[in-house]
Order: C-alpha cells, then structure tokens, then sequence
C-alpha cells in the first residue's frame, strides 16, 4: 500500500543537502518519490509501507550526516504486572509503521516514545496499549505527576486488596471444604462442606471476579499475537478449574473421576497471584521514592517584592529578575544570586553536603534549600523548568527510564520465556501422560505440604496437574523487576549525594571503570593561583607580603591578584604607592615611603643587577615543586621571595588515595607544561602524567588509554575539555552548580568535590551489584523452581508440588527480589561513611 508522509530533516544548509537527502531516500527500496523543500526543512516522500518502515529512513537520513526529527513523548501506563508486560507493549507499538523507538519502564510505569507524528498519531499509540489491555495517559509534569501516580498507585492498590480479600476469604473455605476428609477436620467441620457442588459455587466467583483480570488481559494480548504472563496464569487456571468442573458434573468423561477436582488448586492459585500483585504494587512505589522526594522539595509561595511591597506568590510565577525575601526556616522556591543580606543554607536535599553553606552578597542559591538563620534577598536567575531542581528531577526521571544492557538482555529473555513456557508445560503433560505415570505412579502419591491423596486421579488428571504447576511456577516477573528496581534506587540514591546519572548505561559503564583520568586545572586544582610561601632572611614574613601586594595593587595580572588576596586574607593593611611602573614581562616597580620596592622573575634582578643573597637554592626548590616565585627587592637588595601557585583542593589526595583503594589507576591531562604538571601529580599522589596537551588533542590521549583496553572515566569542568569528556567511556562533569543542563558528561556532579567522583563510582557498583543479586536470584528461582514443578522429586518422593504452592513461591521470588532492592535505600557510600567519622572524630577532640 502507498503513502505518503512529511518528514521533518535537520541539518540541511544548502542545495547540495537536498539533493543528498533526495538521493538517500531515493535509493530506498520501496521508496516512489522523494522530494525536499529547503526552507520547510521537510521530506516528502511516497513509500510503500509493506517494504519500507519508518527506521529505514531515519537509517538512511542519518547516515549521510542529517538527522530525521522525531516527536518525543512521554506516556503513563497502569495495569503492567511483569517484563513479559513491557514486552508486549514494546513489541506490539514498536510494530506500528511510525513509531521508531519506545521504552517502557516497570516499576515507573512509563513508556517514552519517540514517533513521527506525521504517520502516527499518539493517539494511534494509546488506543494499542489501551487494546492491550493497559490503562494510558499522557504525562504531566511536578505536583500534577506526584498526584496522578499516588493516585494511579492507591487506586491499583485498592483493586488488587479487594480482589485479595474476595479470594482470600472464599479460597480459604474451598481450601477447608477440601481438607474436610482429614486430620481432625472432621471433627470440627460439616460433611456439606466437601460437596463438589458447595465448592464449585464457592471457586466459581474467585475465578470470575479476582481472576477475570488474567483472563482478559491475555485475550487481548492474543487478539495482538501476543502470550504474556497472564495467559500463563489464565491456562493454569482455567485448566484447573476446568477440570474440576468437568469431573463434578460429568465425572465418567475420563478426565480422573469424581476425585480429581481441584477447586482449591484455582481458587489458591488466583490468591496467591493477586497476594504478590498487591504487595508488588505496596513495595514497588517505594523504589520511587526518590523522584517524590525531590518533588516536594519545590516549594509552593515565594515572596517577591515588586514597588517596593512583598507580596506572596505562587512559586510558578516568579520571573527571572524578580527580587525575593527569604526568612529564616524557609526553603528557597527558585535559584539565584544573593544581592542582600547573610545566612546559613542547608543544601543537603541537593547536593548531599552535611553542613549549612553560609550564603552572602553574590553568592548563588538553590531552589528548594531550606534557609536556616539569616534574613537576605536574592536575584531570581532560573524560574519554572530551569531550575535546578527541576532539571534534576528531570535528569533522574529520564535515566530512570533508560535501559541498560544487562536489563536488555533479562527483557529479552523474559519476554520469549512466555511461548517456551507453554511449549515445555505441553512437553511435561504429554511425558508424564504417556511415560511419567505408567513408570512412577502410586496410590499414595500426594500434593507437597498437604495431606491430600492423588490415589483415583489417574493420568490425564496427574498430567494435568504437573503442567498446570509447570506454567505458573515458571513466572519471569521477578527477571522483570530485577533491573529496573535496581536503577530506579541507584539514581535516586545518586541524586541523594549530588550525584547525577545521565541514564543506566551510564551506571553500568561507571561500574566497570578501571582509569579515572582528571583534567588539573579547575579540577584537581582550585583553578586560580594563590600565595603558597613567603621566604625572608631580614623582614618578618608578613612585611614581605604587605610590600609585595601594595606594589602589585594597581597590576591587573592572575598573578598580582593573588598576591594583593593573599596580604587581604592576611589582615594586611595595603598602603599607598607613588611612582608605579609595570614592566611587560618581567614584574612592576613602585614607591613606599620613600622606599625603592622592586618585584618581578629572575630575569628582571639580572638585568638590575641586584644581588639574590643566596636565594637560589630555595628558587628552585619552589619552581621543582610547579611554583611561580616572585623576588622582592629593595634598593637593590633582595629581601625576599614570594611564591605563588594554583593550589590543590582540599580533597584531592584523598579522593585518589581512595580510588587507589579501590584498584583504580588515576591519571592527570593537563596543558600546563610537565615540571609543573607532575609538582601537582606528586602532591596528589597520581600515576601517571599527560602534560603539555592541547585541547584539540586531549581526546586522542583518552583514546591512547582505551586502546590499552582501560575502561576510561575523564573528570572535568567541561570549559576546554568537552571533547576529552565525550571520548571517555563515561564523562564525568564536575562543579556543576546549577548549571545542570548544559553539562555534555553522562554524569553530573553537582558539587565541586572530587570525593564525589569516588562516590559516584561505588554508587554505581552497589546498583549494579544488587542488579545481578536481583537477577541471580529470580534466574536461580527459575533455575530450580521449574524442575520441581515438573515432578522432578516425584520419582524419590511421590510428592508433586501444587499449583497453589507454585504461585506462593513465584510470588514470594518477587516480592524478595523488590525487597532486596529496597535495602539500598540505608546506603552510603564508603568515603562519605568514613568522612563522616572523621568528622565526628575532630569534633569528638575540639570538645575535648
């Protein structure tokens, strides 16, 4: 069938960029006509749809360098219960002729598409996964979000509770009905209640109202060509039901006699499936919690002042530029820069720093940090979408909703699990029908846990009875659940600490990283020089400095500023100077008092001929060490030396010892040249030294690196090496600040901590830890849950596990692996466990 759509291309310039397009297209077997209009920016093209799909052409676009421009949207989806769910879904919209990518996230209950609207609507894609059987609606944004998913949640909550209840109740008198026979039941319970028409009454609306749900929902899946876990669940259970109902009312039919009903066998069945729905629904809202959070850290009035009056507002209409008052105990509703004022701000909600930030005049806010004592005004600078927060929250939400590879693959099997299933329930019944039964059969074989006899249930019913077990013990929701859980927990608990991942295969990578390579400047260093030694044989050190700075008062070098800084750090008062004179290339001269001060390099004393009185040695000590010194001279004698450098943050050594610690090779890339590059490197404690490199070629260092097989995390602040920061297998941008956006890294530190790049990694290895905990056990739950299913055990022990025992244990299997994901809600990392007991080490010994 023909069609015809209108692609919208980027990265068209000129004539030549359609005639490439044009010819891409064309060339397209199945494509009739292409024809693209410049100024539109769009591609018109006539396709047929049984041979060409919407990806073959986005392929071929983006191939000769332009880019076919998809909509995005992100939808809501309720009701999935399993991988085998996320599956169907991605499968059956996947197929429809505009959609070229969705992923659907479980424990989110989310799905984001990117489509051509031109050739699907949305609405088209709702009305698939509403025909599947899911409930969908479009995303909203904030509190709106907050509200619909608590209330999605508690509504699906109730719906499963009141099917429980509804089960639980009438399944335990089947269940009672059914053991009335035995033990002391007798005794204590009427005859009436082991009557096959009794317990026929009382299973027939267990099936048909907490169990219509697996019913329709595979239906719906089957009318798409699609097997899911519901199917899995409506055949075990119409099975079981079935059987019991032909054997009440028409027990000669040769499917096991008037003994072989197994009413408590669905009725269980359908409890114990909608037990582990109902507290995967409870528990699965907590693996989102951190996402809740962050959303009710944003704060809903903001007092602005406008004409000189403070006014409450809504937080959403602040603009940018609007002047807010803060008061103490308030939390700030957007970023900006404080213009007034002095206060203590507690940050830890955003960037996990344990103690208040003292904020005054320039310095910048966050929104939603909470005002501890002072009063003071600040410039509104980001509003709405753009702050901080917002983009956080935003940056979290989305790498929640990303995949990773190892989660790629557990889909992939969970998804194909559904028909092999069946296809070795069918194996099972037709082994034991034909081989299993004449072999091992005997009278008293019985159920697993029950006192319940299989003596006239014959081979059809036996047979039966095994595969029936087969299909529900076989479950995969726990594979499903294993990965997802797992990201969702490590991101929020990244975003705890400041620690941003731009999306799962970002943790996964960030795991695996066995080199961490720094850029120096701004990141192991503080990015600004400053004064590190004052040497003086006749003045006292403090007069030097004092001398230094007022001559380099007026002097508009890096290296001027940090002196005169230095002497303000310092209390030095910085005294008047007549005669100033810079000297280009070698230092400035000025007047103090009457007194003749000289200060510059090594080349201006030659040239004045002044003595360095046994200086040198001491030079070049400091220039071994990576230091700038200057010399200051009076009246033609040296008096002393100044030395100054760009000093090593405060956490520098530590953050390396640490990553030393964890067996991870750390290397420094720097363009500074190499005596002052491995000064720093030596301090620092690091490996190895990339010095003298150009921005341009930083990259090609990474990739000398990755060619050595190193899996490759390069830090840096993105200003000069953004390239360096692409080619790494993970970029790690740091000192973000608010400034979250326009990070290029897969992972954002907001904080100007190297510490954090430590933290960032072993949060990453804990999530992928607790991944293949996660998938060990649901694969290991399969891996022995499925032969005993099968009756493995029966030959040894005439036993057989039941279907009712086979959906508590996938229930259960479930249910733990969502509680082991839980567990990292207590963790912290190792570094911050351990800087906080030093911290409360050094406050243990100030009290003392």
């Amino acid at each position: 069938m023909l069609k015809k759509v209108n692609l919208q291309v980027g990265g068209m310039t000129c004539a030549s960029c359609v005639a490439n397009v044009e010819t891409a297209l064309g060339m397209i077997h199945g494509v009739k006509k292409a024809i693209v209009n410049l100024a539109t920016g769009k591609a018109s093209v006539e396709y047929d749809t049984e041979q060409v799909s919407l990806s073959v052409m986005k392929k071929a676009v983006d191939e000769i360098g332009y880019e076919v421009v998809l909509s995005t949207a992100t939808l809501q989806i309720a009701g999935m219960s399993c991988a085998a769910c996320v599956s169907n879904i991605e499968k059956a919209v996947g197929e429809l002729p505009g959609v070229y990518k969705i992923v659907v996230n479980l424990p989110l209950e989310k799905a984001q598409l990117e489509y051509a609207p031109e050739i699907t609507s949305l609405e088209e894609v709702k009305h698939m996964i509403t025909e599947l059987g899911y409930n969908v609606a479009d995303k909203v944004e904030g509190q709106a979000a907050l509200d619909r998913e608590r209330e999605s949640r508690e509504r699906d909550i109730r719906r499963q509770r009141t099917n429980l209840i509804i089960a639980a109740i009438l399944g335990g008198i089947v269940m009672l009905g059914t053991m009335q026979p035995y033990f002391f039941f007798p005794k204590i319970l009427p005859d009436i209640l082991n009557n096959k028409i009794l317990l026929f009454i009382l299973t027939t609306p267990i099936v048909f109202g907490p169990g219509r749900q697996f019913f329709i929902n595979s239906w719906n899946g089957l009318r798409h060509g699609i097997a899911d876990m519901n199917l899995l669940y409506a055949t075990g259970i119409g099975a079981a039901y079935g059987i019991a109902v032909v054997n009440t009312f028409w027990p000669e039919a040769g499917f096991g006699g008037k003994d072989a009903t197994f009413y408590e066998a669905a009725g269980l069945l359908i409890t114990f499936i909608v037990l582990g729905r109902y507290l995967e629904a409870v528990t699965r809202g907590r693996t989102s919690e951190a996402i809740r959070r962050l959303m009710k850290l944003q704060p809903k009035i903001a007092r602005v002042i406008r004409d000189g009056q403070e006014l409450e507002v809504s937080a959403e209409e602040v603009q940018i530029n609007d002047i807010l008052a803060v008061r103490p105990g308030e939390a700030l509703p957007v970023d900006g820069i404080v213009i007034e004022g002095y206060s203590a701000v507690d940050q830890s909600m955003i960037t996990g720093e344990s103690l208040p930030v003292e904020k005054r005049n320039g310095d910048e806010v966050i929104g939603g940090t909470f005002n501890k004592t002072g009063v003071f005004k600040f410039k509104a600078t980001r509003v709405g979408t753009e702050t901080a927060l917002s983009q956080i929250i935003k940056l979290v939400e989305e790498a929640q909703t990303t995949k990773a590879p190892i989660q790629r693959i557990a889909d992939s099997v969970a998804g194909k699990f559904i028909l092999g299933v069946h296809a070795l329930s069918l194996a099972t019944f037709l082994f034991w029908f034909f081989i299993g039964f004449n072999l091992w059969f005997t009278p008293d074989s019985r159920l697993v846990l029950t006192p319940y006899m299989l003596t006239t249930v014959g081979a059809f019913g036996f047979s039966l009875l095994v595969s029936v077990t087969v299909l529900v013990i076989s479950c995969p929701c726990a594979v499903g659940l294993a990965t997802p859980t797992a990201i969702m927990s490590g991101t929020g608990k990244g975003a705890e600490y400041g620690i941003l991942f731009k999306g799962a295969d970002a943790i996964e990578i960030t795991s695996k990283v066995n080199t961490v390579v720094f850029d120096k400047t701004g990141t192991l260093t503080k990015g600004k020089p400053a004064v590190t030694d004052i040497i003086t044989d006749t003045l006292q050190v403090n007069e030097v400095l004092q001398l230094a700075a007022s001559v380099e008062k007026n002097s508009e070098h890096p290296l001027g500023e940090a002196i005169v800084q230095g002497a303000k750090e310092r209390g030095l008062t910085i005294v008047e100077t007549n005669n100033f004179n810079a000297i280009p290339g070698y230092g400035v001269e000025a007047e103090i008092d009457g007194r003749g001060i000289l200060l510059g390099n090594r080349k201006l004393m030659g040239e004045r001929n002044i003595r360095l009185n046994g200086l040198i040695p001491e030079v070049e000590r400091l220039e071994n060490d990576g230091k700038t010194v200057m010399f200051v001279a009076e009246n033609g004698v040296t008096i002393g030396l100044v030395a100054v450098a760009d000093t090593v943050k405060e956490t520098s050594s530590q953050a390396i010892e640490q990553l030393h610690q964890m067996g991870i090779e750390v290397a420094m890339l720097t363009g500074d040249n190499r005596r002052t590059a491995q000064a720093i490197a030596k301090s620092v404690g690091i490996d190895r030294v990339m010095a003298e490199v150009l921005p341009q070629e930083k990259a090609n260092e990474i990739k000398k690196l990755q060619t050595e097989g190193k899996i490759v995390a390069m830090v840096g602040d993105g200003i000069n090496d953004a390239p360096a920061l692409a080619q790494a297998n993970v970029g790690i941008a740091i000192g973000s600040g608010t400034d979250i956006a326009k990070e290029t890294g897969q992972v954002v530190l907001i904080k100007d901590d190297l510490l954090d790049v430590v933290s960032g990694i072993q949060v990453a290895k804990a999530t992928i830890r607790k991944v293949k905990e996660n998938l060990f056990w649901a694969f290991g739950y399969n891996t022995l849950a499925i032969p005993l299913g099968m009756g493995i055990i029966y030959p040894f022990s005439g036993q057989i596990v039941s279907p009712e025992l086979a959906s508590l244990l996938m229930a259960i299997s479930s249910i733990s692996v969502t509680l082991n994901t839980l567990r990292m809600r207590g963790f912290v990392p190792a570094v911050r466990r351990q800087q906080k007991a030093n911290n409360k080490i050094k406050a243990h010994t100030g009290v003392i």
